[in-house]
């Protein structure tokens, strides 16, 4: 195993990305990074303009950073720039260049992409509760786009936290 093994949470709002992240961290007793774009859009009551993606994403990619030097051999992150690509994507139309160059920049180990088969939970800063099949398809075309590759997180409750542990362990040995 490498010395570090750097994993991402990623997907389509409300497929449970930030209780997987918290729950594999506490699994692996090691850190990971929450969901920046949820604290900047509580403070601003879920208002937010194009150049607050570039704010959120910055965040982001800066708690990334610094959290990942504390992490104990494995690390997670919820959330990371493919997010911000399909979200800076569906809303404004195009994909900025200093969103794609976060995007290589980012080096994950490996990429677990929730899957949208559990149930929409209504929350005031969540956008697409109609989209999400779309969404997915915008997710897995980045994956595709960017030469990625990925393992897809499916079923409800211990079996999605299962199937993770089984990537993870996979990577480990």
């Amino acid at each position: 195993m490498k010395e570090l093994l750097k994993v991402a949470i990623t997907g389509p709002e409300s497929t449970g990305k930030s209780l997987l992240s918290e729950t594999l961290a506490n699994h692996y007793k090691t850190v990971f990074t929450k969901e920046y774009a949820r604290e900047y859009l509580d403070k601003t009551k879920g208002k937010y303009s194009l150049g607050d993606l570039k704010i959120m994403a910055t965040e982001q990619f800066k708690r990334q950073h610094f959290d990942v030097k504390r992490a104990n051999r494995v690390y997670f992150a919820d959330t990371e720039m493919i997010v911000f690509k399909v979200w800076h994507e569906v809303k404004y139309g195009y994909v900025p260049n200093w969103l794609k160059d976060m995007l290589l920049k980012q080096k994950f180990d490996l990429y677990l992409l929730c899957d949208t088969d559990i149930p929409w939970v209504y929350d005031p800063l969540r956008e697409h509760p109609e989209q999400r099949d779309f969404l997915m398809e915008k997710y897995k075309a980045t994956f595709s786009e960017y030469k990625l590759s990925y393992e897809l997180i499916s079923g409800k409750n211990i079996r999605r936290i299962k199937d993770a542990i089984n990537c993870i362990e996979k990577l480990i040995l």
